[in-house]
């Protein structure tokens, strides 16, 4: 038996009255990720919280790695991937687990608008540069109702967020501050307490007030209590009341990263989008096993949907020649048989002339490897990322992003395995650290977000209908306005 089997048994026998709602997994293989995934699933949608360790090495064998997509993934990759479509919350290491099943027990988080109270400002700052670096906030808190709430602290006392109310700070004003962020400051969706001692006295009120707080405030409170020694037993007291703590604040805000940013499992969607399934069938079915045609992948490409520049091959000199009064200028010219066109000098951009395509296409035909030249609008716009890698066991994993540097050097890229719709889709594409590109940023137009979406739905739908496709990129896609197209396109196929 493996864990799949284990969480099999507890989904079909789940008793909501008597089971335990948090389950923690440990694995070192993944056998049957279906049986994982559709029970995982089924028990989060149940009310279960799931958090899992994969340890373990995995070698990626001999996989030509040809394309980007098949650089970037991995098994580990897929492992990610299958978690976060389960909804599961992934960890690497005993603490982290510990950590993310004690945020399991408090409320859900429903916004990344944090506060941190404390009475010392060292751990205050490592609690907000932690939270900060791993895509949550600790916005500004100003105005009328910060004024009066630092008139009620001692003076000295900070109230911009961390709010710190000095060492000498009481359990009273513990709970007037903790009743100012849950009723006056709308723009907070939970509180982090951090309050320890030196043992010089008691502290039992400050944990009683501490405990009351959390269960009557609106907005989930976590409780960071560092003294574990020095004030052991006021947290032996807090715990007795039910309640779980933290002893560090770092380890606790990797955690709530990591599960404010794990989804619940998406419903499978209906796009509307009605591909051609006879025409895909039909390529797939007379293509053998390796990279795909130019044609073909076109082919494809306008069977599903994705949009495409519009583009031409050519064999032969002849050919180009008589087909020139078609071409407008600039294009684009690169070689087709080489995989790695521009480590071969395959790609010439900016060609705005006859006399200059016929030099290139005579210079590209004499590369190793070339069969052909393809020509095609010279376009502009941000460069966007997708491609396709079929894991074994798991099946395909699209992964996307920014394209250019953002995914040579940052590796700045997202996954998601399919089948996938457009809400996955876009959950990832607004984790991407570059995301700001979307939006729009100094007065440069922004990025559709819900274009991008749908062309990853529509590569989903693809492997779909082929499931033959073993590694495809559409490397780049040139977004400007709210238009995205592939400029570039290559598909292996085996059967």
């Amino acid at each position: 038996m493996g864990v799949e089997d284990v969480l099999k048994y507890m989904d079909e026998s789940f008793n909501p009255e008597t089971d335990s709602k948090i389950k923690l997994l440990y694995l070192e293989s993944i056998e049957k990720p279906d049986m994982l995934l559709k029970h995982a699933s089924s028990l989060i949608k149940k009310g279960c919280r799931i958090a899992a360790i994969k340890a373990g090495a995995s070698e990626a064998g001999s996989r030509a790695a040809s394309s980007h997509t098949g650089a970037l993934s991995s098994p580990d990759n897929a492992v990610s991937a299958l978690f976060k479509k389960a909804g599961i919350v992934r960890c690497y290491g005993r603490e982290d687990m510990i950590s993310v099943a004690s945020v399991f027990t408090y409320p859900e988080l429903k916004g990344k608008n944090i506060v941190v109270i404390t009475h010392a400002g060292g751990p205050a700052v490592m609690m907000t540069d932690t939270l900060s670096n791993w895509g949550l906030s600790v916005p500004l808190i100003n105005g009328t109702a910060a004024d009066e709430l630092k008139e009620k602290l001692f003076p000295g006392s900070a109230v911009a967020n961390p709010i710190d109310f000095l060492a000498t700070g009481t359990a009273d004003q513990l709970g007037t501050i903790i009743d100012y962020v849950d009723k006056k400051f709308d723009n907070i969706d939970a509180m982090v307490v951090i309050f320890g001692t030196p043992g010089l006295f008691e502290i039992y009120d400050v944990y009683d007030v501490l405990e009351k707080k959390i269960r009557t405030s609106s907005k989930p409170i976590f409780p960071v209590l560092p003294s574990t020694l020095s004030a052991k037993n006021e947290v032996k007291a807090f715990v007795s009341k039910g309640r779980v703590y933290f002893p560090d604040e770092v380890n606790l805000a990797i955690a709530l990263s990591r599960v404010y940013y794990t989804h619940k499992p998406f419903e499978k969607e209906t796009e509307g989008i009605s591909p051609d399934r006879q025409k895909i069938r039909d390529v797939i079915d007379e293509v053998g096993n390796g990279y795909l045609s130019p044609e073909n992948i076109q082919e494809l490409l306008d069977a599903v949907g994705l949009p495409r520049v519009h583009e031409q091959t050519f064999y032969s000199r002849e050919e180009l020649l008589k087909n020139l009064s078609s071409i407008e200028y600039p294009v684009v010219m690169k070689v087709v048989g080489p995989v790695h066109k521009s480590d071969v000098g395959g790609v010439t951009l900016h060609i705005k002339d006859d006399k200059k395509l016929l030099s290139e296409f005579d210079r590209m035909m004499s590369i190793d490897e070339a069969v052909g030249v393809l020509v095609q609008p010279m376009l502009s716009g941000h460069e966007l990322y997708a491609g396709v890698n079929r894991e074994r066991k798991f099946g395909h994993i699209i992964m996307f992003g920014l394209g250019g540097i953002f995914i040579e050097v940052f590796k700045d890229v997202r996954s998601v395995l399919t089948p996938a719709g457009k809400a996955e889709a876009l959950n990832e594409i607004r984790q991407l650290r570059g995301y700001k590109l979307f939006t729009g940023v100094r007065g440069k137009p922004g990025i559709d977000e819900q274009k991008f979406a749908e062309i990853i739905s529509r590569l989903s739908l693809l492997t779909e209908l082929a499931p033959e496709i073993t590694e495809m990129d559409l490397n780049p896609l040139l977004a400007e306005g709210s238009k995205i197209t592939a400029i570039d396109a290559r598909i292996r196929i085996e059967k």
